[in-house]
């Protein structure tokens, strides 16, 4: 779908897409689904220091699950973002089970690496079921704001909309996930402070990459030939239909 390799997009509302193909909705609905997938395996069991200061080390690269988020509202709209969501969150509660199975079977006579596999790959459920609320609801969230902005700024202002729509969608994310999570493992104190640290964090990863963002937005909506608003949408998250 799409007016040309060069061509200006032509502003479009969902509702009148029907049918068609985007050529790279496919590359970039696998980069968000594979970025959350690693960045919560690879770098949520370990902690890191840097200068004194503290971290979860997936704090580096989930936040990059929400620049992506953003592309794919600002681009294709609020509808195939709404897919991407749900095929994250499945192939999330995929990769959970398939974790809890592979480390509850007996390892075999000899292997000296059952802990060390726990220690990596054996979260809670309780962190499982935090992480798995969290992202589908911060995701819609940051999804459903800055599909509504875009209207609200005639599609003007970009970074308004992308930095507007983490700080509501990553808040919503960190306000599930720390209580769920960590309320009455850790003092009280200690989970508003992660909460808000890392929520400051992960806003400022979006603002850093906002040259990017601006990017990789203009490079697809010329590749594409549209640009989507969500005027007549039905933003309801319980649906995969585009």
């Amino acid at each position: 779908m799409s007016t040309g390799e060069t061509g200006a997009p032509k502003a479009v509302s969902a509702g009148a897409l029907t049918g068609g193909h985007f050529r790279y909705f496919d590359f970039v609905m696998a980069a968000f689904v594979v970025i959350l997938l690693l960045s919560n395996l690879i770098g949520a069991a370990k902690l890191s220091t840097v200068a004194g200061f503290t971290f979860g080390a997936g704090i580096l690269f989930f936040p990059l699950g929400y620049v992506i988020g953003d592309v794919l509202t600002e681009v294709y709209g609020f509808a195939r973002a709404r897919r991407c969501v749900w095929v994250g969150f499945v192939a999330m509660l995929f990769m959970a089970v398939m974790s809890w199975v592979v480390v509850a079977l007996p390892p075999a006579e000899g292997w000296g690496d059952q802990g060390a596999y726990e220690a990596v790959f054996g979260n809670t459920w309780r962190i499982v079921f935090a992480s798995l609320f969290a992202f589908w609801a911060g995701e819609f969230a940051n999804s459903f704001v800055l599909a509504k902005m875009k209207i609200w700024t005639e599609g003007k202002h970009l970074w308004t909309r992308t930095i507007g729509s983490t700080v509501v969608g990553q808040g919503v994310d960190s306000l599930i996930f720390y209580p769920l999570a960590f309320y009455g493992v850790w003092e009280t104190w200690q989970v508003a402070a992660v909460m808000v640290t890392n929520w400051a964090m992960k806003v400022g990863w979006e603002a850093v990459l906002t040259p990017v963002t601006y990017a990789v937005v203009g490079w697809l909506k010329r590749r594409e030939g549209v640009d989507v608003f969500d005027r007549g949408t039905d933003f309801t998250p319980f649906s995969a239909r585009i």
